[in-house]
């Protein structure tokens, strides 16, 4: 659906860790903020409290603490998902669930369906100056017939419902409503949502696939707010369509959303600064851009995957491990996934929205 001047069709981003560290633009930083005084202002918070009040930004391990991802997991242990009991979900169930969900995927793109065009690969220095090295687009080629396959068609028109910037309410019509539950019809046909269903009714994290998909709709879909009081975010808005806030882009990782809007000329690819180890799709890439003059540091994804794909295993990963690693296998190759849940706000009966997700290196 049309609805704006500025047309928001497609995106890709993902944060990688490794010898780069978390590079991702968070919602917010800790960069340079380490112990300042807690401010209910604040859209997250770097103080030694605010492990406890699950609400530190997302890099703030790396900038205020030494231990890492160790101390992260430690800190999570007490909080939602499946973390005790019958319910828990162990490290090789993801493993092997990952790797179902990855040869699920029957809507990906084939070799012959995209060609990119990657050019110059920024070293880790550079990463983060702001500079274009590469005067071509990163998509050479795309086949588009790909975006006529019901949940690519379904996605797609989900991406121009949103105001990027944040602290503006968003107005959701009856239409876009609709949108949103054709899209979560679509990928409830595919046999991927209906085997990450299957082992979440296993594990008794849900009773029906109509609980599954009512929760699916409020965690993605459900809107709280990232700036002024407004509700003016999603986690589906920040994940795949992306946001701008404080002169920064937030989220965007979809490389559909990334595509669209490079062949538009709203999108300018700068450099990638890491190529993932598939030689089919999806891949993963991370890279450098600017989305109409506001810049991203480091945004990655998985290219050429289905929606279904990465909204299966972000949705898995979110319930699974939220606030932590999710450690994955897709064809024989690990990668990992952060997310974070929204703290400010709940809905149900004290369930969190998604604020965020996104891949990280092993």
């Amino acid at each position: 659906m049309m609805r704006r001047s500025w047309i928001v069709l497609a995106g890709a981003g993902l944060a990688l860790g490794c010898a780069l560290g978390h590079l991702y633009t968070a919602p917010d930083s800790c960069e340079g903020r380490c112990g300042e005084p807690y401010s209910e202002q604040d859209e997250c918070h770097c103080h030694r409290g605010c492990q406890r009040a699950h609400s530190c930004c997302e890099d703030y391990h790396r900038h205020c603490q030494s231990g890492g991802e160790e101390e992260e997991e430690a800190a999570a242990g007490s909080r939602e998902g499946f973390s005790r009991s019958q319910d828990a979900i162990t490290d090789q169930e993801l493993l092997q669930l990952s790797e179902q969900l990855y040869e699920a995927d029957h809507n990906r793109a084939q070799p012959r369906d995209i060609l990119l065009n990657p050019q110059y690969q920024a070293a880790p220095q550079e990463i983060g100056d702001q500079q274009d090295r590469c005067p071509q687009p990163l998509y050479k080629q795309v086949n588009e017939e790909l975006f006529s396959k019901p949940t690519y068609a379904s996605f797609i028109r989900l991406l121009d419902n949103y105001q990027r910037a944040t602290g503006r309410e968003e107005e959701v019509t009856a239409e876009e409503l609709r949108e949103q539950d054709t899209f979560l019809r679509e990928v409830m046909k595919t046999e991927l949502m209906k085997k990450l269903f299957g082992f979440l009714h296993a594990k008794s994290r849900y009773s029906s696939e109509q609980d599954f998909v009512a929760d699916l709709r409020e965690m993605w879909f459900g809107l709280y707010s990232r700036g002024d009081g407004q509700k003016d975010s999603s986690g589906f808005e920040h994940i795949f369509s992306g946001e701008v806030k404080k002169g920064k882009v937030l989220g965007f990782h979809n490389w559909i959303r990334f595509y669209l809007l490079e062949k538009q000329g709203a999108v300018n690819y700068f450099s990638h600064n890491f190529d993932g180890p598939w030689d089919s799709f999806p891949d993963v890439l991370g890279l450098q851009f600017s989305w109409e003059g506001f810049y991203k540091q480091v945004g990655s994804a998985f290219v050429g995957c289905s929606p279904e794909f990465e909204f299966g295993l972000y949705t898995l990963c979110f319930l699974a491990r939220p606030g932590r690693a999710c450690h994955l296998s897709l064809g024989g190759h690990r990668v990992s996934i952060q997310t974070y849940s929204w703290t400010k706000s709940t809905y149900g009966d004290g369930r969190r929205y998604i604020a965020t997700a996104y891949l990280i290196t092993p």
